[in-house]
């Protein structure tokens, strides 16, 4: 009787350690995502109705994608592991290539997928918790999702293979429900996963390697408890591409290494409080047989007054690495786990940084309650790019200085913004700053929140504010600033307002602002005395309707109409127009040219009205694009979107001072990969970036809202630093410059070689960049014929090419001056003579004099530099190709491993701005052949 039970407690242990679970803290931030805003898979009212829909949705004749969904249940208790199976819709080879969750944390505290030829059962759903478990056989686990984690796009030529011969003819969903309490209101759950799937046959075949540690003991109240799990890695080569991390509320960090000659490479680490996505992994590394796979978490103690054991419920913990990896289609295999605990000498090698815990900023938890949950199952977009080229490449500064260097000047580069260091003179007294405005005289007004600060208990899962007993904001939340020297000239806007956000003036200098706490937008007049002139939404009360906002986040001006423009915002996911005294017009959500790939707004942030145009433009936060609308129509124009904005665009700004720009700031992405925040400066007919600016005396923390004014200064509110940073233009357009022999004496011809020339070069450095990053084995530019060769003997070329136009320079400056003088003695010594004989004779032969003066007269600012600027235009047929040099290999060098998009696979771009990875067929660019030992 012992052994058995002893038995049984081992396989639910085991069920346990690859069956994640989380725990059941309610105060814990992330529990704050809000049911009313879940996929429509999960909505009480209709779920079941849902669920009876077609599940199986094609898309063409080699694409199809495929629901998987709970039928309406209702868990009896909490920690209850429920498991459904569908068979694999085909018998032919198929292959998964991206996972859509429709599910919300407050309801599901796990999904997992699992892919095995026989389920424990075939109908309706069962408790999987139990000795029963999911499939007869070895199950291969597929998908993992916890924590509101976001949509998951597998790279080009990289599918997980189902049905055929790959011995995967079922499904199985498993969804553990932690908190039962989560059911009091009777409702019945569809969560599940969308499952988009292709019969094209895809080279590489995708698997996961599990790591999971089964011997922890974490002792009540001691601060730091390691887990360590290391295996020898036995197989054909496998190259990862994405991993996660999993243990429940103690966990800190989670580390995965690989470790080859007893050298240790970081796969991937990051905060298991973060949702537990597949995020991207080290591109530089693959794995092969004599390598070991290695893992820690990190734990704490602290808080609890027992132990705490590896286990399946909430209140015990677990310790999971998942790698996420592809191999040859010949060598496959589609799932391996290691469960040995490392060795004490392996670990005492182990990088400094697995030890270090990662952060977790409640600001930006927040943030995360409105990623991840998809309105239709094609809610997904090509997001955050995990290759982090603008980091460790030529910036937009490189590339300025490079044309500046060809044409002999690198200190006067045209429209490049600078920070003004010194302004404001003196310390502005701020709180979180929200939003920034100019009104009608060009100061500058800011918006911010006093001592009120939006954090992880600001809102229930309904939106609504729970914080309205610390009262209105008592300091002065509107401060008008000069802009050239930083006084305050004005404060206002004292015991108005709980949350402020944005704000924007009209013609009249009225002031419209945003309150995402009173779910209200309102409009002053310049003085805010008296009642505000007018008020829309109800104080306090999110809602949808016309007369209700949830959280509205901007408002912009018709400067023709006087009509207002509201995103609204964060709950709801659309743009409102709204006549000047308050009267609803009409509304939309997010435009597409292609509406198979429609993709919602994902937090419409920020919005700028473009007066020449009569556009309206939206930073769309969460999707990393801004689109743009015609302003009374809400008829769909263009949509700009860049891989350096990493995934997200905060606020958006816009000038046409110089033929149409849009000015944007990014930031930090709470998933997956993200850029670095800064600012951009976007040509909005090309939609190519002219110039990027950042602080010099600290980096952006938030920025949260940008203005610019007439002269062209930049000002950019960080909601992080609660600081206003000023960038200005050094632009300069008549000085005399002398470089190598060349005088420019008027830059606007530079200026307009270098509008003219950015779009082109700014792409192709970008990609010359990203291939110089990629690494292969071996190094590329010891090979002749390689793609880095061929650049480093190309710009090797250029270098010498550009000193040798400098020496013809100074040789072509030097010749010209000597005819200058030759002429001038000549023409002299012949007008003397004729001015003595006969005065009428003199003045014809003066003006002929003069005409042959002119014919002979060298300038070196037409002829030397305009000989450099042919050639930057390409008149040229010298060896000074900038074509040439810049050209960048179209092959694959770096060992397969593409960006991974943890947010969905179909962002809607134009054809001047499409990558690699973005292919109607759910592809990237192909990963490297892999030869077998």
């Amino acid at each position: 009787m012992t052994g058995r039970m002893e038995v049984l407690v081992y396989c639910g242990l085991i069920l346990g350690l690859i069956c994640p679970c989380h725990s059941l803290d309610n105060g814990n931030s992330l529990n704050r995502f809000k049911r009313s805003q879940e996929s429509m898979w999960s909505d009480p009212s209709d779920c079941t109705a849902r669920r009876t829909k077609q599940t199986v949705v094609p898309m063409n004749s080699h694409n199809f994608s495929l629901d998987i969904l709970m039928p309406g249940v209702v868990p009896t208790g909490s920690d209850s592991y429920l498991c459904m199976a569908v068979p694999v819709p085909t018998v032919q080879d198929f292959y998964i290539v991206d996972f859509v969750p429709h599910a919300s944390m407050d309801t599901a505290h796990h999904m997992l997928l699992y892919g095995c030829q026989s389920p424990v059962s075939t109908s309706g759903y069962w408790d999987c918790g139990s000795v029963q478990g999911t499939c007869e056989e070895e199950a291969s686990i597929m998908y993992a999702w916890a924590r509101n984690a976001p949509p998951t796009k597998l790279p080009k030529d990289v599918g997980f293979k189902v049905g055929g011969n790959s011995g995967i003819s079922y499904f199985v969903l498993q969804i553990h429900y932690g908190d039962v309490g989560a059911f009091r209101d009777h409702h019945r759950d569809c969560s599940g996963i969308t499952l988009r799937m292709t019969s094209k046959r895809q080279p590489f075949i995708a698997g996961i390697y599990l790591l999971v540690a089964v011997d922890v003991v974490i002792p009540p109240g001691n601060r730091v408890t390691n887990a360590d799990v290391a295996c020898d890695f036995e197989s054909y080569p496998i190259f990862p591409f994405a991993f996660r991390t999993h243990t429940h509320h103690l966990g800190k960090v989670v580390s995965g290494y690989r470790i080859r000659d007893d050298k240790w490479t970081l796969i991937g680490r990051q905060s298991p409080q973060l949702p537990q996505a597949f995020y991207a992994a080290n591109r530089d590394v693959d794995v092969k047989y004599g390598d070991t796979l290695a893992a820690r978490c990190v734990f704490t103690g602290e808080g609890r007054t027992s132990k705490t054991y590896i286990g399946g419920t909430s209140s015990d913990e677990m310790c999971n690495f998942y790698i996420m990896y592809y191999m040859e289609n010949k060598h496959a295999v589609p799932f391996m786990n290691c469960m040995e605990t490392g060795s004490t000498e392996l670990f005492q090698n182990i990088p400094y940084e697995a030890n270090v815990p990662i952060p977790v900023n409640t600001d930006t938890m927040f943030s995360m309650m409105h990623v991840g949950h998809a309105t239709d199952p094609w809610n997904n977009k090509a997001s955050s790019q995990p290759n982090k080229v603008e980091q460790e490449t030529l910036n937009q500064g490189d590339l300025y200085s490079l044309l500046s260097k060809l044409v002999g000047e690198s200190q006067d580069l045209p429209y490049h913004l600078e920070e003004s260091t010194a302004w404001p003179g003196r310390e502005l007294q701020l709180g979180q700053v929200a939003g920034l405005a100019l009104d009608s005289d060009g100061n500058l007004l800011i918006f911010h929140r006093g001592d009120h600060r939006w954090g992880v208990n600001s809102f229930d899962l309904k939106a609504r504010y729970q914080q309205r007993s610390l009262g209105p904001i008592q300091q002065s939340t509107i401060l008008v600033v000069d802009p050239v020297k930083g006084h305050i000239l004005k404060a206002l806007g004292r015991n108005m307002f709980y949350m402020p956000h944005g704000i924007t003036t009209d013609s009249d200098n009225n002031y419209w602002v945003t309150d995402v706490a009173l779910h209200q937008v309102l409009k002053l007049s310049s003085s805010a005395r008296g009642k505000p002139l007018v008020v829309l939404g109800e104080a306090f009360t999110p809602g949808s309707d016309s007369n209700h906002f949830c959280q509205p986040t901007d408002v912009a001006v018709d400067t023709t109409t006087g009509n207002i423009y509201i995103s609204d915002g964060y709950c709801n996911a659309r743009i409102l127009e709204f006549s000047p005294d308050g009267k609803y017009l009409s509304e939309w959500g997010a435009g597409s040219l292609d509406r198979r790939r429609w993709i919602p707004f994902g937090i419409p942030h920020s919005l700028t009205y473009l007066p020449d145009r009569r556009e309206l433009c939206v930073a769309d936060r969460e999707n990393g694009r801004i689109q743009c609308f015609v302003a009374n129509s809400g008829e769909f124009v263009k949509e700009i979107s860049r891989e350096e904005f990493g995934g997200e665009v905060y606020a958006i700004s816009s000038s046409f001072a110089n033929g149409g720009l849009i000015y944007a700031v990014n930031g930090n992405s709470p998933i997956g990969y993200s850029a670095p925040p800064k600012g951009f400066v976007i040509d909005y007919s090309s939609k190519d970036i002219v110039d990027v600016f950042n602080p010099v005396q600290q980096e952006f923390e938030m920025p949260h809202d940008l203005v610019v004014s007439k002269d062209g200064s930049v000002f950019v509110a960080d909601a992080g630093s609660s600081s206003v940073f000023k960038f200005t233009s050094e632009k300069s357009l008549h000085r005399s410059v002398k470089k190598a022999g060349i005088e420019v004496r008027e830059l606007e011809e530079i200026e307009s070689m270098v509008q003219t020339k950015l779009k082109p070069l700014h792409k192709v450095l970008l990609e010359a960049a990203a291939a110089t990053q990629q690494k292969a084995a071996p190094d590329p530019e010891k090979l002749p014929n390689s793609p880095q060769a061929q650049a480093h003997h190309q710009q090797q070329q250029l270098e010498e090419e550009v000193e040798k136009r400098k020496t013809m320079g100074k040789m072509a400056n030097q010749s010209a001056h000597q005819g200058v003088t030759s002429s001038a003695l000549i023409t002299s010594l012949l007008l003397v003579p004729l001015v003595l004989v006969i005065s009428i004779a003199a003045f014809i032969r003066c003006r002929k004099t003069r005409v042959y003066e002119d014919g002979f007269e060298v300038k070196p600012n037409t002829n030397s530099a305009g000989g450099i600027l042919g050639k930057l235009k390409g008149k040229a047929t010298g060896s000074l190709n900038l074509g040439n040099f810049l050209a960048t290999n179209k092959g694959y060098t770096r060992q397969g491993f593409d960006r991974l998009s943890t947010e969905g696979s179909d962002q809607e771009k134009e054809d001047d701005n499409t990558t690699d990875s973005e292919n109607e067929e759910f592809s990237a660019p192909p990963p490297a052949t892999v030869s077998s030992p």
